[in-house]
């Protein structure tokens, strides 16, 4: 199975990958697991349990483990739903009660003794006194493995009926007990604390990416939470601004790596634990949550306008469905990245199809003003963010374009206030380039010149005509397909 399995398994199931028959693919994946647990019986005398672990390992390594997981987890929940009632109808109450200080002695082992050999490991692990903990408590109980080796020493003969039964007793209740040995971490960890000799040493084998001093504070900046890809491109245009930003990751390792960087990180997860308050958010310009999970961004939200009411916070939605949670739970901004992209790809391919922009943007913000009229009906109408918003709606519907200074033209020679372009045509001469060099706002005696390149914004009609006036030759519409309007979007 290591072996032959290892380069065959992921080549077969590449290879049914390619098909795109679904059906094929989830037959093939449950084919091999049961044929390599029953072959693993059949031919090595070992545990239907080992060759189905082996199989999962194999193909776990393969680069289609995340398909093929998403594939079997239907499969997954029902096997573990049978797996665990089964358990527990093997269960003899009468055995059970007969037995009850054995089944608690055993419970209290497996509970206390599980969750004190795993935390002091790390002493040898390079891990902190956190994750340990964390581990204690998650591996506090008895797993399923340990049932298919009951089993076997049954089969063995080394285990009678009734002590197998007092272990899955024991089975069950330290599973029940195990969601309260969560709940207990914080004890855990300040009765460590109350050890500091331990403690130290728990914590001496990892390198942790430590937070900033209680007494250093922050002024003016920006939050980051999540330095992903999106938390990423934020961090760097600030960077480039010369604007200060804080980040906060919840990855150790990843955390460790930015910090080494020299970005200022606070490591935590923002949504359950006290870094918020360590990130001086009533003296920040705004926080940005990046994380995409919905849940998170919510408690992140909740959390931050409770501790800082007037913080701008621009958050990302996961869904359409989101926007409006968000801005319930202090969010001032709320951006969906999904309608954001597919709003460009509808105006790219308008655009490409040779629809003009002064059709293509009022249908653009319409769909982005339903999908957040939540946002919009919590909003000052009196912000400036509505009247930037304003501002840009208004001048979607203006056309920029460039026009040449052709031979025939009338304007060589004459000035831009003698021209007088803008009270004839209604268009205004924003930009001129001249030997290659950018002049903006040209000022009013600029005389115009052969070669040179205009500037001009306004609507469609006014474009035309002062099309006309540089080129004496257009007859026809100077933008049927809108192809100028297209270019000189660009240059701008």
């Amino acid at each position: 199975m290591l072996l032959l399995g290892g380069r065959f398994l992921p080549w077969l199931l590449t290879l049914i990958a390619h098909t795109r028959s679904r059906e094929l693919f989830l037959l093939v994946v449950v084919g091999l697991a049961l044929g390599a647990a029953y072959a693993a019986y059949a031919l090595f005398n070992v545990s239907l349990a080992l060759g189905a672990f082996l199989a999962g390992v194999v193909i776990a390594e393969s680069d289609i483990s995340h398909h093929v997981g998403a594939e079997v987890t239907p499969f997954r929940d029902i096997f573990s739903v049978l797996f665990f009632v089964s358990v527990g109808m093997l269960v003899n109450p009468a055995v059970v009660w007969a037995n009850l200080g054995q089944v608690i002695t055993l419970t209290l082992l497996v509970v206390v003794g599980k969750t004190v050999i795993t935390v002091l490991l790390g002493v040898f692990l390079p891990a902190s006194a956190r994750t340990m903990t964390v581990v204690g408590a998650g591996l506090s109980q008895i797993g399923e493995f340990s049932f298919i080796v009951g089993q076997a020493g049954v089969g063995l003969g080394l285990l009678t009926k009734e002590q197998y039964s007092l272990i899955l007793a024991a089975s069950l209740l330290s599973i029940v007990i195990n969601p309260l040995m969560f709940r207990a971490i914080p004890w855990m960890e300040s009765s460590l604390q109350r050890l500091p000799w331990l403690w130290k040493r728990l914590d001496s084998a990892v390198i942790v990416p430590q937070p900033y001093p209680k007494d250093e504070h922050f002024m003016g900046h920006v939050v980051i939470i999540g330095y992903g890809r999106v938390g990423k491109h934020i961090g760097r245009v600030l960077q480039r601004l010369g604007l200060s930003y804080l980040v906060i990751e919840k990855d150790v390792v990843y955390a460790t790596e930015i910090q080494q960087a020299g970005i200022k990180t606070l490591y935590g997860d923002a949504a359950n634990s006290e870094i918020l308050t360590h990130a001086d958010l009533q003296q920040a310009r705004a926080l940005v949550i990046t994380v995409p999970d919905q849940t998170t961004a919510e408690l992140i939200a909740t959390a931050a306008h409770d501790i800082a009411p007037n913080l701008t916070i621009i958050a990302r939605a996961s869904a359409e469905s989101g926007v409006a949670r968000l801005i319930e739970h202090g969010a001032q901004h709320v951006i969906h990245p999904e309608l954001e992209g597919g709003l460009e790809l509808v105006r790219h391919t308008l655009l490409s199809l040779g629809y003009p922009m002064s059709q293509i943007q009022p249908y653009v913000d319409s769909v982005r003003r339903d999908a957040y009229v939540g946002a919009q009906e919590n909003q000052n109408p009196d912000s400036k963010y509505t009247h930037l918003d304003q501002l840009l709606n208004t001048v979607r519907g203006l056309e920029i374009t460039w026009q040449p200074v052709t031979e025939n033209c009338e304007m060589i020679g004459k000035a831009l206030a003698e021209s007088n372009i803008r009270n004839t045509v209604g268009a205004s001469v924003i930009a001129l380039v001249r030997d290659q060099q950018v002049i903006p706002n040209p000022k009013s005696d600029m005389h115009f010149q052969q070669g040179d390149l205009i500037g001009l914004i306004g609507s469609p009609e006014e474009l035309e005509a002062a099309a006309r006036l540089f080129n004496p030759a257009i007859t026809t519409p100077s933008f049927p397909n809108h192809q100028t309007s297209k270019q000189s979007t660009k240059k701008t």
